[in-house]
């Protein structure tokens, strides 16, 4: 692609975000979310494959919809208000459609089928920015408008999501739709603890990010979409494969690694909130998840690559990609744990 369109595009990207964070009136949020779509989409269809090309209109469709719900919804609320503050959300019926349309956009379950077939569709580094930057506007959105919503509601979006993230990767093949259903389990995680703690969203928000970050560009760097390639990895890069396994560890949230605190601090609040068959639930859905993860290490690992093997032999890694980024996601991905105490006083 032209680097000039691309740095158009990209800055068009973080407008786009921009406008919605910044914005306290519906019609502003709504055309930032707007240019934010406009935006990523030459991105996704850049490689005129006909995979790229169907996850691109799959893409475009469910977020036109959410975004025709989200103007509809918020036109009702003005109409019946009298105003388009987003803090003035009186109406039920609209309150529910934004978070609905919201949801659909961040690929909360159940409105979660359009994610891991358009993630599937795209290259690596579009589907980290589908997964990462994407995400950011319509949370903005969700955590100003959370008190108006009703928590039943967002109780049901956030474990249902949890459970339909671990159910639906067990038996996948395929990396980035492993990745696709690890994102909408950990939306789960932010959503369920939204209306007690949206701190603690936030939290969870970042360490998403980064740990999401860590895992795609190792697979970028080893050039991995299959659980086959994966087997492969370990003879050319054995530092790259060591890392990566903790990275998965981490996205499953176990300790002594940076997942675990953001799933720990939503554990004990729920706690505090009198909230144990919640808090039970989501640790026993993170299990799922952490079944899958581990059996992508298991492959990297504790595997040798069958000789008939029906991907592509990948004889040298490649050196092209600026280490940098790497580096710095899988470092925060990995060692942030001790760092708990500051974080959650920034955050507070």
């Amino acid at each position: 692609m032209n680097p000039y369109v691309l740095a158009i595009l990209l800055s068009s990207l973080g407008l786009g975000t921009t406008l919605t964070f910044a914005s306290s009136h519906w019609l502003l949020a709504w055309m930032g979310l707007e240019i934010n779509t406009l935006a990523i989409i030459p991105l996704m269809a850049q490689h005129h494959h006909p995979r790229a090309v169907e996850a691109t209109t799959k893409y475009f469709l469910t977020q036109a919809t959410a975004a025709a719900m989200i103007m509809f919804a918020s036109t009702t609320n003005a109409w019946i208000t009298g105003e388009w503050d987003m803090n003035n959300m009186s109406s039920p019926i609209a309150s529910t459609m934004i978070i609905t349309a919201l949801a659909l956009k961040i690929g909360l379950a159940p409105m979660h089928f359009w994610m891991p077939e358009v993630l599937q569709g795209l290259d690596l580094l579009t589907g980290l920015i589908l997964s990462t930057w994407q995400k950011l506007a319509p949370f903005a959105l969700i955590i100003q408008m959370a008190q108006a919503v009703d928590p039943m509601l967002l109780t049901a979006l956030g474990t249902m999501s949890t459970l339909v993230g671990g159910w639906g990767g067990l038996n996948q093949t395929q990396l980035r739709k492993i990745l696709a259903y690890s994102s909408i389990a950990h939306m789960g995680w932010m959503i369920i603890i939204l209306q007690y703690a949206p701190q603690l969203t936030l939290v969870a928000l970042g360490m998403y990010i980064f740990m999401t970050s860590a895992a795609f560009l190792t697979l970028k760097t080893s050039s991995a979409t299959k659980i086959n390639t994966l087997t492969m990895i370990w003879s050319k890069a054995p530092t790259l494969t060591a890392t990566t396994a903790l990275v998965l560890l981490s996205l499953g949230g176990l300790p002594p690694l940076t997942g675990f605190m953001p799933k720990w601090l939503i554990l004990q609040e729920l706690a505090k909130q009198n909230l144990p068959i919640t808090a039970t639930i989501m640790a026993l859905t993170a299990l799922l998840s952490l079944y899958f993860y581990l059996r992508l290490c298991y492959a990297m690992t504790l595997t040798i690559s069958p000789n008939t093997t029906n991907s592509t032999t990948p004889w040298r890694t490649q050196t092209t990609h600026p280490p940098l980024p790497l580096t710095l996601s899988t470092t925060i991905a990995l060692g942030l744990l001790p760092m708990t105490p500051a974080i959650l006083m920034l955050a507070t």
